[in-house]
């Protein structure tokens, strides 16, 4: 395999990048335009030394820091919506209805993929519980049967531990199967009003 193709399929295993948008990225950075990839390269490398996971909620933070969701004291500590992802997490905040905090899980339970519950950020959630604070549990899951398992398995497994914790699910105006970084803001605005005890 040459260097190009490596670089191509390199760029290839990206989220949302096919095979001709890698090929075009990978032209640009190694021949159009070469004077990019070493901005580029140090930008990357910078970013992976910086950006860690919130301890607390597992979004996107700036050093060994919590993210600025959590680190901000004007938001609701007690209501929070749990998430797969976190550009899940970067839809509802660009609604600009939602107040409370969040939990990232880093995906859903899969059993055909391997994934279980010990692959995701169910530890940091069950401490958040345990710290009393938290009244209402928002489950903003993708509309699919993983998402569905994902939902039953908090309710069952949190549910019954924490039976203050009310558990809500948002679903109005999500297309089933449909992930939730594709839907626009007055969707996900209209799923979140109008969720519904889980």
């Amino acid at each position: 395999m040459s260097a190009f193709d490596a670089a191509r399929d390199a760029l290839k295993k990206l989220p949302g990048v096919g095979y001709r948008s890698a090929e075009r990225m990978a032209l640009h950075l190694l021949v159009e335009h070469p004077e990019d990839l070493p901005r580029l390269l140090n930008t990357l490398a910078n970013a992976a030394e910086c950006i860690s996971r919130c301890s607390l909620c597992g979004n996107i933070a700036e050093g060994n820091s919590v993210c600025p969701i959590c680190g901000d004291e004007r938001r609701e500590r007690t209501r929070v919506c749990v998430v797969e992802h976190v550009p899940d997490l970067m839809a509802i905040e660009r609604t600009g209805t939602f107040r409370g905090r969040f939990h990232v899980l880093h995906g859903r339970l899969s059993p055909i993929r391997g994934i279980g519950p010990e692959n995701l950020n169910f530890p940091a959630l069950e401490k958040r519980l345990a710290d009393g604070e938290i009244e209402e549990l928002i489950l903003a899951l993708s509309n699919d049967i993983e998402g569905e398992a994902t939902c039953h398995y908090i309710r069952e497994e949190f549910g019954t531990r924490f039976p203050g914790v009310k558990i809500t699910r948002i679903g109005f105006g999500l297309p089933s199967g449909g992930a939730l970084n594709f839907a626009d803001p007055a969707t996900l605005r209209s799923a979140l009003e109008s969720r519904r005890d889980f």
